[in-house]
């Protein structure tokens, strides 16, 4: 088994022994053995390994329903220098900018995630905060470096290559407002009317001239849906 999460990785005084915080399961017996982190991949620019262990958790009657922290360690055959560390072939860890002997998890925008601002890098990571789904698409932006307002939309129908089907063009539509924080853009607010109403009874100080000439989003991206009326009642057998 592969452990749920490995949320840290320290550098020994060696430079050369990885130490991976890892959580595994728990519980009154022993639920976890053999835990071990070995290197898959140890002859590149980039330190890859794995970490395993086997363990009853998988049947709730071993009692092993909670997690714990356990550490794992391997020895690298030279010192790590100045690679980064991928663990489960998902998890990136880096020295850079980190407080040594830890290294630093980078988040799900790399290590060195785009500076807030008004880039395609750092439009990525405002949809990323508002948990926008796969494939969407900018419809338009408007950005000071401070404060944004971002429409974008994505597909429901089917891929295909014949655009006069309708369904194959069908989507579905967001507007998110957003300040600039150090950690990227921040959401505001959601909303499909035009014009600064929403977010500014939300946010006053956001600037009147990037949402001023703004129109309501089309029906057909933003639709709303009546409540279903009541099913009438069975009649009863006289």
């Amino acid at each position: 088994m592969q452990p749920s999460a490995v949320t840290g990785v320290r550098l020994g005084t060696d430079r050369r022994t990885l130490f991976l915080k890892t959580q595994v399961p728990s519980g009154a017996r022993a639920c976890v053995r053999k835990l071990k982190a070995v290197l898959t991949d140890p002859a590149t620019d980039l330190v890859r390994v794995q970490v395993t262990f086997t363990s009853p958790s998988g049947d709730r009657a071993s009692g092993c329903t909670r997690e714990s922290t356990a550490t794992a360690q391997v020895r690298l055959p030279e010192p790590l220098g100045d690679r980064d560390v991928i663990v489960d072939n998902y998890t990136h860890f880096t020295a850079d900018g980190a407080k040594p002997p830890a290294l630093r998890l980078c988040g799900e925008l790399g290590c060195t995630p785009a500076p807030t601002g008004c880039t395609a890098a750092s439009y990525d990571q405002a949809l990323m905060a508002v948990g926008a789904p796969e494939h969407t698409y900018r419809n338009s932006e408007k950005c000071d470096g401070k404060w944004l307002v971002l429409d974008f939309s994505w597909r429901t129908g089917p891929a295909c290559g014949d655009s006069t089907d309708p369904a194959c063009s069908s989507r579905l539509g967001d507007r998110w407002f957003f300040r600039a924080r150090k950690s990227g853009w921040e959401p505001i607010i959601r909303t499909s009317a035009g014009g600064c109403g929403d977010v500014q009874r939300k946010e006053p100080a956001f600037p009147t001239p990037l949402c001023a000439s703004l129109a309501p989003l089309p029906s057909s991206l933003h639709p709303t849906y009546p409540p279903r009326s009541p099913s009438a009642s069975p009649e009863t057998a006289g």
